[in-house]
């Protein structure tokens, strides 16, 4: 019986696929932008071609998969493979069976969980993680999520749990995209981020949009920022240190609360920031931590894979 898998990454910017061997060896990838307009149907048309894609880099037919598991951002019904509500996805604002369309698609199983989740999962038997009883998942990309893992197994509650971008990081601040005020992702989140920046570059000078269109990108991704920050820009300077600040408001008062081992930084501006950004995001957490031995901060070890990788894992 084969044991190969099909793993799908489902971002507010891209679709990451794998084909994976059952564990954490990649046999095929592809990657895809995520539609942008369309509605549910153009979503679950790009993720079954991002799959094929996949397969085809893999040498391996589609019956020759095992099942198919999706990471997807937001709140999940595990049981029915219905996505609740996805802020950052256009297309799935309200409640979709993306797990039945899905399966209808490719003719294989499909599982759905939480993007984060899955991430933090793959980390924890293959990455980052591996080795520590408890360590906070933080995915700080196009928004910020979080997943937690203690006494050695993962902690989902009733479906939602780690959902550090939606704590507070500042009474009555900034509106989120989840409808509630001062969330960590909210300041914190690539899409708000690159909200604020348009707001600041009509009065003050930045590069960001001059990189943006000279990589082109029709959105400020990681790889922007990073530049951006290489060239002394004051702007994506100032900004990513506020959105720093407020990360360390969430991650601080989670070790307080969870006192876990470990924190995983990963997601897109998170592994594109690398080491120092790191260092940055730990000095910013213990000023929130009441613990004088703080945990280990570690960057996510499985990279841009991780959430598929991890999503190839559900239902094993």
């Amino acid at each position: 019986m084969t044991r190969m898998r099909g793993g799908l990454d489902l971002g507010g910017t891209k679709i990451q696929a794998v084909v994976t061997d059952g564990e954490a060896t990649v046999l095929g990838k592809a990657r895809r932008e995520t539609p942008q307009r369309g509605g549910p149907e153009a979503v679950v048309l790009e993720l079954a071609e991002t799959l094929r894609e996949a397969l085809l880099d893999a040498r391996v037919e589609p019956m020759g998969l095992a099942g198919v598991g999706v990471g997807a951002p937001g709140a999940i019904d595990t049981e029915t493979g219905t996505v609740i509500q996805v802020a950052n996805i256009d297309g799935l604002k309200a409640p979709f069976p993306l797990g039945p369309a899905l399966t209808e698609e490719l003719g294989r199983p499909v599982k759905i969980g939480n993007d984060v989740n899955v991430a933090v999962e793959a980390e924890r038997r293959f990455g980052a993680g591996h080795g520590f009883d408890s360590f906070l998942g933080v995915f700080w990309g196009t928004g910020v999520g979080g997943g937690i893992v203690m006494d050695g197994r993962p902690v989902h509650g009733r479906g939602s749990a780690g959902e550090i971008g939606h704590v507070c990081a500042k009474p009555g601040g900034r509106r989120c995209n989840c409808g509630l005020d001062g969330c960590v992702e909210a300041y914190a989140g690539r899409g708000a981020l690159e909200a604020r920046a348009r707001d600041l570059a009509k009065d003050r000078p930045t590069v960001l949009f001059e990189l943006m269109e000279k990589r082109g990108r029709d959105r400020l991704t990681s790889g922007v920022w990073l530049r951006a920050l290489q060239a002394g820009d004051e702007v994506a300077e100032e900004l990513i240190l506020r959105a720093v600040e407020a990360l360390g408001v969430g991650i601080g008062s989670a070790v307080t609360l969870l006192d876990v081992e470990a924190v995983i930084i990963g997601g897109g501006l998170g592994e594109r920031l690398g080491p120092d950004w790191l260092d940055r995001i730990e000095v910013a957490a213990g000023r929130h931590t009441f613990f004088t031995k703080p945990p280990v901060y570690r960057l996510a070890k499985l990279g841009d894979l991780g959430g598929a990788i991890g999503a190839s894992l559900l239902g094993v």
